[in-house]
């Protein structure tokens, strides 16, 4: 059985949250021009809970959207059949900042995937990106703008993010 190790508890990854919100305000003054895309799965309700504390620091609500980025990856030969996720966006992307919400950063290939799929829906004034946990080994010059923790890890460890999960905490972890 893998070893797991708690990196973050439900309150660190609350607070993790609040200053990475706290970041993005202190960055985008003008909290009209900024929306906020999860990518599925983990970064969806890290992007929802970031809506909600931006929305009472600027005091208007804030849009958060999903960016599915399953046919922009560059391994879809690798992969018997991708995971198609549904793309939300009920905002224009175009002059907007868009802030990239996701739980892990790894590879950097993901964001790279999403940043492709963005194109499809518009021109945003530039993008940013928020993750919880930034574990390394990146394969392409892709670099947080948030972080809510680093966590240099082994290409073997695992890093799950584990939230809204019925009768458990939430939690990040470590596997061995």
């Amino acid at each position: 059985m893998p070893e797991a190790t708690v990196i973050l508890n439900a309150t660190a990854i609350q607070r993790a949250l609040m200053r990475i919100a706290h970041e993005i305000a202190e960055r985008n003054e003008v909290g009209t021009e900024v929306v906020l895309v999860g990518i599925p799965a983990g970064g969806v309700p890290l992007a929802q809970r970031l809506g909600k504390i931006l929305s009472e620091i600027w005091h208007q609500p804030v849009p958060v959207g999903v960016l599915d980025v399953s046919m922009h990856r560059d391994d879809l030969r690798q992969r018997a059949a991708p995971t198609i996720h549904p793309t939300v966006l009920p905002f224009d992307l175009t002059g907007k900042t868009v802030v990239l919400v996701d739980d892990v950063l790894f590879t950097g290939r993901t964001t790279r995937a999403a940043m492709d799929a963005l194109n499809d829906f518009g021109r945003p004034k530039k993008i940013q990106f928020a993750v919880l946990i930034d574990r390394g080994h990146r394969e392409l010059p892709i670099k947080a703008d948030y972080v809510g923790k680093n966590v240099p890890t082994a290409i073997t460890e695992k890093v799950r993010v584990r939230l809204d999960i019925p009768n458990q905490s939430d939690e990040v972890v470590l596997v061995k």
